[in-house]
């Protein structure tokens, strides 16, 4: 009898013992799937035990502390942190992205989570971006990004609301819209559209959004791989024998997209292959790799994390080389130590001390450049921050490549970080270095985020606004309690005893009601289910059908729903009750 958690399903150190068994006995088909199922472990324990990071320290506050009018503009809402933001490096800042880590006891941040900035007298709603939220006992955690912009020294005072059953799920207007499926997608902004390739999700070719529409790609054969932009990361093995490539992947070993108004993050992680994968496969050089592209700005980040996760000896190791064929650009740029950016070769004396490089053409003034923000070493001593421009590479075009190491013996341990910014943008001879300089002095000197109280005397006046969208400030036309408390009729009758519904299923991520129509949003649990019918109007044995149930509360005239994959299902969307039935 399957009574608990354990008895439901097998341990990875299980399947493992079963994978070598079977592996001994040449049973290689067996120890394959066995090696499957021990993947599928570990992406639930993965679920069930990351952590976001240390989450702001600001404590929570019951909106009936707030002014009256404050109180009637965040009406709906229950709780509230405040966070400050200050300008420390003196100096002014357009628009750019704040991002921290909430804890909260609430139903769901998806839904819930607003932010406000005070604005002199009054709360304004600004635009945000909640995700990767989870469940760790009573708690929830979430990222949240939003913008901010001010003056030098400037403190500006934002608050968190959360705590809002009727909440939706909001919907912000935004430049950065992001298609496609899985990694192979394309992400444009105001400035740019960048294309991730198909087979692998490396940046394979970007479009500035200006003028003649520029656009930057590698053409040819590459090594027999799809060629792309960005070559990074890669390392070629002891004796010169073959070189290690991510790009070489023929489809990523391991991946995590996010996609939102503000921030469309890939993340992507394996170790690299061979030109004869799978003949050779070592497990010795790690790769850990993220894009960042935001809404609104002409850059976006990319994020690396070199492992070594065996002692290895290796000739070479790059974690940064971009490829443009043709002749895009007629001019080199460079920024040493004193983080001054020239033009020109760079000086021999500071090749392995470079902040950033780049490219422009001096007559179409388009500009691509590396800000290069953080590149340290673990357990490795310090490492070559080169990679200096070239105009001519063989018959390709402009490149740089960045090859940090001190040496060339690396032992189990070691790590490599880095974080750098790519500017897509114009860039002219008169104010480009200015231009960039200040881009790089802002992003490594970000606002400072605290938490504190709000002042104990203060101004405030009546907004014509308020944050609650229409439904969501308990005036629904039909009850959303009424809705949640049917939605709890509806099991899913293939877990047979275990009596869970999709709300403790967490397979509902949204309610409207608009007039006599209920608009559901609604996951499944994975691909290998992807018919939501079965839950919507009934199949295969499913006696209480979502539809069905709707139309017996009154006033609902008619149910439609809309099936999402992003963010896709796991056991962080259990409620407690889910929890329990299922024995977790």
């Amino acid at each position: 009898m399957e009574n608990s958690y354990w008895d439901r399903t097998d341990t990875f150190a299980r399947k493992m013992q079963l994978a070598e068994q079977a592996f001994a006995k040449k049973d290689l088909r067996l120890a394959r799937a066995l090696l499957a199922s021990a993947r599928s472990t570990v992406q639930q324990a993965q679920q069930e035990e990351d952590s976001l990071g240390t989450p702001f320290p600001g404590p929570a506050r019951d909106v009936v502390t707030l002014p009256a009018p404050w109180q009637q503009w965040a009406k709906g809402w229950t709780k509230y942190v405040v966070v400050h933001l200050d300008e420390t490096a003196g100096v002014g800042r357009p628009p750019e992205p704040v991002e921290l880590v909430l804890r909260a006891e609430t139903i769901s941040l998806a839904r819930e989570l607003r932010v406000a900035q005070v604005d002199g007298p009054t709360l304004r709603e600004v635009s945000s971006q909640v995700f990767s939220e989870i469940q760790r006992g009573p708690a929830r955690f979430c990222k949240i990004i939003f913008f901010a912009s001010g003056g030098p020294h400037q403190r500006q005072t934002f608050l968190l609301f959360y705590g809002n059953p009727d909440a939706e799920l909001p919907d912000y207007p935004s430049d950065l819209k992001t298609t496609g499926e899985g990694f192979a997608l394309d992400i444009e902004n105001d400035f740019f559209k960048a294309s991730l390739s198909r087979q692998m999700g490396q940046l394979e070719r970007l479009t500035f959004k200006r003028e003649h529409g520029l656009e930057l790609f590698a053409g040819g054969e590459g090594h027999g791989e799809p060629p792309g932009i960005d070559w990074a990361h890669d390392y070629v093995t002891n004796g010169n024998i073959q070189k290690m490539r991510i790009t070489l992947w023929d489809s990523c070993p391991d991946y995590e997209v996010i996609r939102g108004p503000l921030c469309t993050i890939v993340r992507r992680w394996g170790f690299p292959h061979s030109p004869i994968h799978p003949v050779f496969s070592p497990a010795r050089v790690h790769f850990d790799v993220e894009y960042r592209f935001y809404a609104g700005v002409p850059w976006f980040i990319k994020s690396g994390k070199t492992d070594i996760v065996q002692d290895v000896e290796v000739d070479a190791l790059r974690d940064d080389e971009w490829v443009f064929s043709g002749q895009s650009f007629t001019e080199m740029v460079w920024m040493g130590p004193d983080q001054k950016l020239r033009s020109g070769p760079v000086d021999p004396a500071l090749s392995d001390k470079l902040s950033a490089v780049g490219f422009y053409h001096k007559t179409a003034e388009d500009g691509f450049i590396a800000l290069f923000l953080e590149h340290r070493g673990e357990n490795i001593g310090e490492l070559r921050h080169n990679a200096s421009p070239q105009m001519f590479y063989k018959w390709h075009g402009p490149v740089w490549s960045r090859y940090p190491l001190p040496t060339k013996s690396l032992k189990a341990g070691m790590a490599l970080h880095q974080r750098n910014a790519y500017l897509a943008l114009r860039y002219t001879e008169a104010d480009g270095p200015r231009l960039v300089e200040g881009v790089r002095q802002r992003m490594l000197n970000p606002l400072t985020i605290s938490p504190g109280d709000l002042p104990k005397t203060l101004t405030t006046t009546e907004s014509q606004t308020r944050l609650a969208r229409p439904g969501e400030a308990a005036d629904s036309p039909i009850p959303k309690s009424a809705i949640w408390d049917a939605l709890r009729d509806c099991k899913d009758e293939q877990l047979y005893k275990s009596d869970v519904s999709v709300v403790d299923l967490g397979l509902v991520y949204d309610v409207r009601v608009r007039a006599d129509t209920v608009y559901l949003v609604m996951a499944m649990p994975h691909r290998g289910r992807p018919r939501l019918g079965f839950f919507s109007y009934g199949s295969g044995g499913n006696s209480m059908p979502v539809r069905q149930r709707l139309m017996r509360i009154p006033g609902v005239r008619k149910v439609v729903f809309e099936q999402r994959w992003d963010p896709p299902w796991s056991s962080n969307n259990l409620t407690a009750e889910g929890r329990k039935k299922l024995g977790l």
